[in-house]
């Protein structure tokens, strides 16, 4: 019988995603491991492939679309013999048709044919769908494959399209490097280089149907569509600060003078080049005081729920980036029991991916503290929101010298201000009190922290 492929769940908390693009049309054949469609979440695009071989009888979704739900059908497998004919849309939506996943006595079947795994974008490594029947034949020994295209659309990489966008490339006068003369990485990446590709031209604009012409008219203003990351930003955040968590804020001055004499001293033993060479920053030791204090002060290491206080037994902490279209927070796991030189280099990766949307969504979803560092770009302080399910959000500002008073006589030290945004319901402002004490003094005594 035909057999449902359903809207994947990229990751353990997705209830929806945008379908991108599809990769097949109606009528292809596909194998186990072609690429067939490219979902969007929140914070990333996955490409997601066949796990059984067939044809194509039905899209049901179209690409484009929006919030469409976790194991809803999205397209229609057919096996050798049948034919669009036996298809039946309206009992598959209804949950009708679909293969069953578990036996009568609870022991766990093998997935239906059909049903979907993802797997992370990758630039050069990814399959491609067949090329069509209209495709250009082989190019000769040394020459490159111009650019497959398929009822209008240029096959190409969601890398290399982030990419190609970014810097105004035209894909179609690119040549593909990858298989079936696919556009990859390497090839924008040449284009850039050489100084080749015309710039793309920019889609009409559309006004938003919210939008009040009397006050903004339609020429004053570029619209930029939200993309999945910028609504879930704003849902969450909207939900924290204004319906559920209870925010009080806390701040507290520290002295940076011992730390940036550690931190000098430190990346003077680094390697001058090759393997083994590093450079710590600030924020590598806030990272390690945070989480030490963590330890020291566990009851601000919780998680609220409606039944329990969740105390955790690791300080998982979230270091906020700043990527295009939002924020996202990648995790140093277990960052207690992690050297300095560890959490830079795991931050560096992490953060470098997370801006190319490259992130896996077990680096970025959990953890139990989370860290906003805005010092780089000079802002004194500033308090974040309670980034959900974490009890509590250090915000740290910029370090810069400040005349202090020392046994009766000013002074000149280094001084940072850092604000703890706390979860009145799980992090009480004593425990706040209490943790900040013991950040402060990891931060104005890093070699405590080698203890």
């Amino acid at each position: 019988m035909p057999t449902p492929i359903l809207m994947p769940a990229l990751s353990p908390t997705m209830e929806e995603g945008t379908l991108s693009k599809w990769n097949v049309k109606e009528g292809d054949t596909v194998s186990s491991g072609d690429v067939i469609a490219e979902i969007e979440t929140d914070k990333a695009t996955m490409e997601v492939e066949a796990v059984d071989e067939g044809t194509v009888g039905k899209i049901i979704v179209s690409e484009g679309t929006e919030n469409v739900k976790v194991n809803a059908p999205i397209a229609v497998l057919l096996e050798e013999g049948e034919s669009a004919d036996d298809i039946d849309v309206s009992a598959l939506q209804n949950g009708g048709g679909a293969a069953e996943t578990s036996k009568p006595n609870g022991e766990s079947a093998p997935p239906p044919a059909g049903e979907l795994s993802a797997k992370r974008t990758e630039g050069v490594s990814d399959k491609t769908p067949p090329p069509s029947t209209a495709s250009t034949p082989p190019p000769r020994a040394g020459e490159e494959k111009p650019a497959q295209k398929s009822n209008g659309r240029i096959f190409a990489s969601p890398l290399a399209k982030r990419i190609a966008e970014n810097e105004g490339l035209d894909l179609s006068a690119l040549s593909g490097t990858g298989p079936h003369g696919r556009i990859v990485k390497r090839d924008v990446e040449k284009a850039l280089k050489e100084g080749t590709g015309k710039a793309a031209a920019a889609p009409a604009q559309i006004a938003p149907a919210s939008v009040d012409a009397r006050l903004y008219p339609e020429d004053s203003y570029t619209a930029v569509k939200l993309d999945g990351m910028r609504k879930t930003i704003a849902k969450r955040l909207t939900q924290s600060f204004n319906q559920e968590v209870p925010h009080f804020p806390l701040n507290i001055d520290v002295e940076l003078d011992r730390l940036l004499e550690a931190r000098a001293a430190l990346n003077a033993t680094s390697p001058k080049e090759g393997e083994g060479t590093f450079k710590l920053s600030v924020n590598d030791f806030i990272i390690k005081a945070s989480a030490m204090a963590l330890m020291k002060v566990p009851q601000a290491n919780a998680t609220y729920t409606d039944e329990a206080l969740l105390l955790h037994k690791h300080a998982d902490i979230g270091v906020a980036v700043a990527i295009e279209g939002g924020l996202i927070t990648p995790i140093v796991w277990k960052a207690e029991e992690k050297g300095l030189k560890e959490i830079s280099t795991e931050i560096k990766d992490m953060a470098s991916r997370a801006r190319q949307k490259k992130l896996k969504p077990e680096e970025y979803q959990g953890g139990t503290f989370s860290v906003s560092n805005l010092g780089m770009f000079g802002i004194k302080s500033f308090a974040s929101i309670v980034n959900q399910p974490h009890g509590a959000i250090m915000s740290v500002g910029a370090g810069e010298e400040r005349a202090v008073v020392r046994n009766g006589e000013m002074v000149i030290r280094n001084v940072m201000t850092v604000t703890l945004t706390c979860d009145h319901r799980v992090v009480d402002g004593a425990v706040g009190a209490e943790f900040l004490a013991a950040f402060k003094a990891f931060i104005e005594e890093p070699t405590a922290m080698l203890l």
